[in-house]
């Protein structure tokens, strides 16, 4: 009996071979989009909230916490502002903090963040995890040495070496190429962060760059060539830091949010994230909505493609009747087929998720340098082809139940 409903299913789908292809690419499209929702949230979700590494807390200029870590950790957004760079050797010293790295930013090399810090950065315990490739090194004080991230080298075609110019700005634009040449001396390996997307210099590199003045102590100051740079004049962008203990950034944060009006500390880290995604929530409901109103779609598409083809199968049910057919496998014939149109489409649907993913991972990560996995498992991909099944079977009840009701009789009469 079974292989008989099949048959009659395979039959019907290779009659109606253009109805049917088309409603499965609907099916597979609002699985595919299902799926990709879900993933790309979820991904990016733990990817941004996974990069603020071992540090705690962004000390900036005063302003907003969001706009800090963007900035500091994600290498987006504009800086708030400066800090003098006599505060960051304050904080540096005092004793809740474990540890300090300051950031300078406001350059550029094609579009890519160059970053001045301290070589710190590339220290085992520094908890940026960062590994030299190849022979390369971190660089020292000399203000000429740069260290890029992988994604750099790849783009750019940069290898150890290798000279560049900066540009002013964090957007590219050729007219503000600096004069200053930077070496080459380290390529990092991937970290699939951010990070990849970021050259890093020493700090005075970015302090004696042409055009760059500093202001701390409210007169503008440019470097001299050769003449020492003075602590009370410099500034830098933000601090990153790590505490001796939780209760540590409470009390840094009361001193410095709730006391004090010139510098902000975004901490945690990881609540501040968690609270940029829970403003962005709308966006996520959003496409979530927009998802479920194609899998809508596209139950109804099947449903109207199925009852569309019962005035001309009317006689064919009719006839299995009078065989001896029954009416529970006439329903089921017409269930069966619904379920198989949704069933096709949730396995097309992977491979319209995977170009979906594919495309969406690759602006991502040229935007922000967070890397999505287009083939990693998410709970998703077992619930939406369920989820399709079910769609499709219940868009098959009632082409299945006009079916089931076909009076033989007067169905054979009419078409005699």
């Amino acid at each position: 009996m079974i292989s008989s409903i099949w048959m009659i299913v395979r039959r019907s789908l290779r009659q109606h071979a253009l109805s049917t292809s088309i409603t499965v690419f609907a099916a597979a499209l609002a699985c595919g989009l299902v799926m990709s929702v879900f993933v790309m949230a979820n991904q990016a979700r733990l990817a941004f909230a996974g990069q603020h590494m071992d540090f705690d807390a962004v000390l900036g200029a005063r302003g907003s916490q969001t706009q800090l870590v963007l900035n500091t950790i994600f290498h987006l957004e504009t800086s708030p502002g400066n800090i003098p760079y006599t505060m960051y050797k304050t904080v540096k010293e005092n004793r809740l903090v474990k540890r300090a790295i300051p950031y300078a930013v406001g350059d550029n090399y094609r579009g890519f963040r160059i970053v001045g810090t301290t070589s710190e950065i590339f220290a085992e315990d520094s908890g940026f995890g960062f590994r030299i490739a190849g022979k390369g090194i971190p660089f020292s004080d000399d203000k000429t040495h740069a260290v890029i991230g992988s994604e750099v080298a790849r783009s750019e075609g940069l290898k150890l070496g290798d000279m560049f110019h900066p540009y002013h700005g964090l957007s590219f634009n050729e007219q503000l190429k600096h004069s200053e040449q930077y070496f080459v001396v380290g390529i990092l390996e991937p970290t699939n962060s951010p990070n990849d997307r970021a050259i890093w210099i020493p700090l005075e590199g970015i302090w004696r760059m042409g055009g760059h003045f500093n202001n701390a102590q409210g007169a503008m100051v440019e470097a001299q060539p050769g003449v020492p740079l003075d602590d009370a004049d410099l500034e830098v962008s933000a601090v990153l830091l790590k505490f001796h203990s939780p209760i540590s950034g409470k009390m840094l944060g009361d001193q410095i949010n709730q006391q004090g009006d010139v510098a902000t500390l975004a901490w945690p880290i990881a609540t501040v994230v968690a609270q940029l995604f829970h403003k962005l929530g709308w966006m996520h409901q959003v496409l979530k909505i927009v998802a479920y109103l194609v899998v809508v779609v596209a139950g109804g598409g099947l449903l109207a493609s199925v009852y569309n083809t019962m005035n001309e199968r009317r006689r064919e049910f009719a006839i299995l009747r009078a065989l001896g057919a029954r009416r529970t496998t006439v329903f089921s014939t017409i269930l069966l087929e619904s379920s198989t149109i949704a069933g096709l489409g949730a396995i097309l649907g992977f491979a319209i998720y995977a170009l979906i993913m594919g495309v969406g991972a690759y602006y991502v990560r040229e935007s922000v340098g967070v890397h999505l996995t287009v083939f990693e498992f998410d709970p998703i991909m077992y619930w939406a082809p369920l989820g399709m099944l079910v769609v499709g079977a219940i868009a098959g009840i009632l082409p299945a139940y006009n079916a089931y009701g076909t009076d033989v009789a007067d169905t054979l009469s009419r078409t005699s």
